[in-house]
């Protein structure tokens, strides 16, 4: 039984030395001097803000995309123990001594020193030579461009990462789909493609480019399958499932796990409350749930409640009115109704405060039991303090004359009766007998006689910047509007604070509006509820876009015409730019050119029955192309479509395929091309010597891919080798 203790165990194991060494270079590259400088870098600024928020545990929007690239971060500054304090308002800010830089800054780092391994064994698994594939790796080493951007607390490195691991778990799945479908080798790599899919769109939406690429080379793959006779129709469908479990719904439960954990994290209040509905602000802990924290859930006739416009961009605000009548006369000579103004006011306020009435009964209180308010009902909207009714007729409302005015209505003794009923419609009801609901309900208010909505004017606001004048204190106009067939979130509002009204006579009632409202019933939000609306700003939130100094056009970007200044020492020469390896630069786009006329030259030939290369490196160059120029093309082309401020690293991505193009075009130029033994050596020291002036221009620019050593003023004119660079010199 003891038999097997007689032999030695012995454990082999195989290690590709190439591999390793590129490594542990590609760290170095990376990691050496990676405090250095103690400085904020460029959007170091912009990210760090997210850092600290998350170490504070405080809610914030970003526009810019998914929140597993900024979770990423924090992890960083969470392992070398930051605890968020530090003010990011100013590139080039001196580091205080509680913000680990080093920690901040090393998973970029770790993620592009990865990317030289990775690129590597892309292009063994694409069936190229080692050398081939070493050339490849050491190009995504020496580019200056990728070197400088994975040192500091930047996304895009992490973004590569995620995209050539998907590409490499792709290929080394198909590559075992031949002899080993469905071995644990096969659903490891497959699922892994999933995962780094899902890993690459959490970072950034950029890497959906990726993604959407990897799921059409798949779905050509199966298609092929598909004509294949020796698959029975059980073995296609479980191929399908499969690819199915895989690549799209375990990336889709990843994104959401991403969304999940973002929003347990941050269940503080903080300073992007405003931009989400008031159930989202009231589901996390400060603001406004201190506020609305255990309100009567149920509006019912009697209720005081404030009525948030659910827009709530570019400012919140609240339906609000005050003693103030509008002008018998406006400027332009327009009449008015001279009643009394109601507004949309963007400050929590007593005078936003309105009590819900049934138009069958005077009291102004809720009865035992209340009487809850549903979809559909008519019901009468009195100002808290005034007393006055919501009000509209057919008057030109004051800043848009083809809308009504909204008033609270005084009665003048004139012919113009009063026209205060409102239909209550709940936009987001389950069905047509639903309650009216505090802070969940978004519910629309139509005015019974003349079916105009109740509308706040803010997108005006946001657009030209009006709002009413002086008489109106510059808050926002309420119109009735008349053209209602269209849904739009300025017409939708929700209660926000509620409390069931107990005084009847008006100096008491005062008295109760000013009072906080505390009852005890939770309206916490579901997960998916706080996801859907979270990522629904993230798609449609636009920040202002600005003409920033580095901005530039994708056009710029294939030529490398632009720069970005990162970092600047403030008394010395030395200073950190983005720039890019100009051969590297030049060799990518000459190999593309290749490629493309290549191709369109066999397969012009290939129609005529002529072939010029056989058939497995015909396979072996289209199937290079679909990565690598398909990789590019994806990444690049759609910044033609995009309206937002563009900088020199959103060409990364595609930039770092091209550069996988670079070997395959030479390999394949030297083993096609060149027939002859002389033109085969000619060619091998045509390479060596381009490859050498890689090197040289990696060493030239090193003074500012690392910010040092600090360079002279000659030097740094030396180093402008176009006249579009900003190379930055100091005055004498």
């Amino acid at each position: 039984m003891l038999a097997f203790l007689k032999k030695p165990v012995v454990v082999t194991a195989e290690i590709n030395m190439n591999l390793v060494a590129l490594t542990v270079i590609g760290l170095v590259s990376r990691l050496w001097g990676l405090s250095y400088p103690r400085a904020v870098v460029f959007d170091e600024v912009y990210y760090g803000q997210f850092v600290s928020l998350y170490m504070k545990r405080i809610f914030f929007v970003d526009d810019s995309g998914p929140p597993f690239g900024h979770m990423l971060l924090a992890l960083g500054g969470y392992l070398g123990g930051f605890d968020g304090n530090f003010l990011w308002n100013r590139i080039g800010a001196e580091y205080s001594m509680n913000v680990p830089v080093w920690s901040l800054r090393l998973l970029p780092a770790l993620a592009g020193a990865f990317c030289v391994p990775l690129a590597y064994q892309i292009l063994v698994e694409l069936r190229f030579s080692h050398c081939a594939a070493l050339g490849a790796a050491l190009l995504i080493l020496l580019e200056n461009s990728l070197i400088t951007q994975s040192r500091f607390m930047l996304l895009e490195s992490i973004l590569i990462f995620f995209i050539l691991l998907a590409v490499l778990s792709y290929l080394k799945f198909y590559n075992l789909q031949r002899h080993s479908s469905f071995s644990g080798s096969w659903w490891f790599w497959l699922l892994l493609t999933g995962v780094a899919c899902s890993c690459a769109v959490g970072v950034k939406y950029m890497g959906l480019f990726t993604y959407m690429l990897l799921l059409t080379i798949a779905g050509l793959h199966f298609w092929h399958m598909i004509g294949d006779q020796n698959l029975s129709n059980v073995s296609l469908m479980c191929h399908f499932l499969a690819r199915g479990l895989a690549l799209v719904i375990i990336p889709v439960a990843m994104y959401l796990s991403f969304f999940y954990v973002h929003l347990t994290l941050l269940y503080r209040s903080g300073p992007h409350d405003q931009i989400m509905t008031s159930a989202f602000q009231a589901s996390l802990e400060g603001g406004l749930a201190r506020i609305t924290q255990g309100q009567p859930l149920e509006v019912a006739y009697g209720s005081q409640i404030t009525l948030r416009n659910v827009l709530g961009k570019p400012m919140q605000c609240w339906l609000h009115s005050h003693t103030n009548t509008y002008p018998i006369r406006y400027e332009n000579g327009r009449g008015s109704s001279h009643q009394q103004q109601v507004t949309c006011y963007p400050f929590k306020d007593v005078n936003n405060w309105w009590i819900v009435k049934d138009p069958g009964m005077q009291q102004l209180v809720v009865s035992n039991p209340p009487r809850p308010v549903r979809h559909g009902h008519i019901v009468q909207l009195v100002h808290g303090i005034t007393t006055r009714y919501l009000n509209t007729h057919d008057v030109a409302a004051p800043l848009s004359p083809h809308s009504q005015e909204v008033s609270c209505y005084i009665d003048y003794n004139i012919s113009m009766p009063a026209q205060n009923l409102w239909r209550v419609e709940i936009v987001n009801r389950e069905s047509d007998t639903d309650v009216w609901k505090t802070i969940l309900s978004e519910v629309r208010f139509v005015h019974v006689n003349t079916s105009a909505v109740l509308k706040a004017i803010i997108f005006y606001f946001q657009l030209s910047g009006a709002s009413l004048p002086e008489w109106g204190y510059r808050q926002l106009e309420v119109v009735g509007e008349k053209l209602s067939k269209g849904y739009h979130q300025s017409m939708v509002w929700n209660v926000e604070e509620h409390r069931y009204g107990k005084s009847q006579e008006q100096k008491e009632r005062e008295v109760e509006l000013h009072s906080p409202t505390q009852m005890d019933i939770s309206k916490n939000l579901s997960f998916m509820a706080k996801f859907t609306e979270l990522q629904w700003k993230i798609l449609t939130l636009k920040n202002e876009d600005t003409e920033h100094k580095y901005s530039s056009s994708a056009l710029d970007w294939i030529t490398m015409d632009t720069n970005i200044a990162y970092w600047l020492h403030p008394t010395s020469g030395a200073q950190i730019h983005l720039l890019g390896n100009v051969v590297t630069w030049a060799s990518a786009n000459v190999a593309a050119l290749v490629y493309t006329c290549l191709s369109l030259w066999y397969l012009i030939r290939r129609r005529r029955k002529i072939y010029d290369i056989p058939e497995d490196a015909w396979q072996l160059w289209v199937s290079a192309g679909g990565i690598c120029v398909g990789g590019w093309a994806v990444n690049y082309l759609p910044f033609f479509l995009m309206e937002k401020t563009l900088f020199l690293y959103h060409y990364l991505p595609a930039l770092t395929f091209q550069i996988l193009l670079i070997p395959i075009v030479l390999q394949h130029l030297g083993n096609h091309l060149c027939r002859s033994l002389l033109l085969k050596s000619m060619f091998s020291a045509l390479v060596v010597a381009w490859f050498s002036s890689v090197y040289l221009v990696y060493r030239t620019f090193s003074p500012v891919t690392y910010g040092e050593p600090s360079l002279s003023i000659t030097e740094l004119k030396d180093l402008r080798w176009k006249d579009s660079w900003n190379i930055l010199i100091r005055k004498q």
